[in-house]
């Protein structure tokens, strides 16, 4: 079985570009107006980090130490000051995925991109479902999956396999064209194995998943090939965790005086905002750096365990506090690295990501689109 490197690294095939959009995604129509081409769409990019708290990152008060990346993400957009998180990572992720308080929806925020005429990807941690349920990420609208089925196995960062499903085409007679996989048909996801972590701690999964996600970018650039077909993207790292996830060194805080916990923590957080940093390097060398909106917040607000004190680092915000980070950085929409005090949460991501690309709302879901609310930033 081929690793997870070369399935999430290997070029879509040519022939494949030639995919058009269906009616709904290349054209909207306007009461009294005739039909009109769609402008185009920005691409999505949701990372979910589990366990950030309200003041974990330097751009948020902490000041322990500094998160440039995630800093820099929220100068050049916007950064929530009244995103509310959940204790549960499980509801958190259905929330975001189903724009409801609570439970499931009909539609999943990538079902609705996809039929909207985005290539969706997943990478991580997903918490909804296994691989025989409903809820599997390859049924609720993805079309390339790498990582976690659930939180218990999430925690093994040197597992020797993880769940996969790769970039899959069948080919249409209909058509006469390979299109990709889609709902009631064969795919092939199972699980991947990486041959490097049966012989010991070898291949670190968060480091792997960031390397992942750079090649599902360059992999899924929208250019002329494929009519600038814009890409959803959700990367859920189970990092800093509870406490009871691990960095492989928690240097580059090994000296200082802190609970060997928080200095674990510390050095996660770190980890991380590299990799973000990574990730906007690869967007800007594959020319996406005016056709793309991030968002970054966290998987679940962070509790006391495993030796980890919630109020270290985010000492500006009481402990019982739900609030998260949320940073929104982007097109014209999300600009000018001010702060807005809104009030939203998880379940106004699905109407967010379907007004940016122009994708039909679903009914019966609690969120609201933040677009709106993005128009009333709070002083600096």
């Amino acid at each position: 079985m081929k690793s997870i490197r070369r399935i999430f690294c290997r070029a879509i095939p040519a022939i494949a570009m030639t995919l058009t959009f269906s009616a709904q995604a290349q054209s909207l129509a306007f009461s009294n107006s005739p039909v009109q081409a769609i402008p185009r769409r920005d691409s999505i990019i949701l990372i979910v980090a589990d366990g950030i708290g309200y003041g974990d990152l330097s751009c948020y008060g902490q000041q322990k130490f500094q998160t440039p990346n995630l800093d820099k993400l929220a100068a050049d957009g916007v950064r929530f000051s009244n995103f509310s998180g959940d204790n549960d990572a499980a509801k958190s992720a259905a929330q975001l995925m189903f724009g409801k308080s609570l439970g499931y929806g009909d539609l999943s925020v990538a079902q609705i991109l996809r039929n909207a005429g985005y290539r969706t990807g997943f990478i991580g941690q997903w918490n909804l479902g296994d691989e025989n349920s409903a809820n599997a990420p390859w049924r609720r609208g993805f079309d390339e999956f790498g990582g976690y089925l659930n939180d218990v196995d999430a925690k093994n960062f040197y597992a020797d396999y993880i769940w996969s499903l790769p970039p899959d085409y069948s080919y249409d007679a209909v058509s006469n064209q390979w299109v990709p996989w889609r709902e009631g048909q064969p795919h092939n996801a199972g699980k991947e194995m990486l041959y490097d972590n049966t012989r010991g701690k070898n291949q670190y999964i968060p480091d792997l998943f960031a390397k992942v996600v750079n090649n599902f970018v360059k992999n899924n650039v929208p250019d002329p090939a494929n009519h600038y077909r814009p890409f959803f993207l959700v990367v859920h790292l189970p990092i800093p965790g509870d406490g009871a996830n691990r960095a492989p060194s928690d240097a580059p805080y090994s000296d200082e005086p802190w609970p060997a916990a928080e200095k674990n923590k510390a050095a996660l957080i770190s980890r991380l905002d590299g990799y973000v940093g990574q990730w906007r390097e690869q967007l800007t060398k594959s020319g996406m750096t005016n056709n793309v909106v991030i968002f970054f917040t966290s998987g679940f607000v962070p509790q006391k365990a495993n030796g980890l004190d919630p109020a270290f680092f985010h000492s500006n915000v009481s402990t019982n506090d739900v609030r998260v980070p949320l940073i929104v950085s982007g097109t014209k929409d999300f600009l000018g690295g001010h702060v807005n005090d809104f009030k939203c949460a998880g379940k106004d991501f699905l109407p967010t990501a379907a007004e940016i690309g122009y994708a039909k709302t679903p009914k019966g879901i609690d969120g609201i689109s933040i677009l709106s609310a993005e128009s009333k930033p709070s002083p600096k």
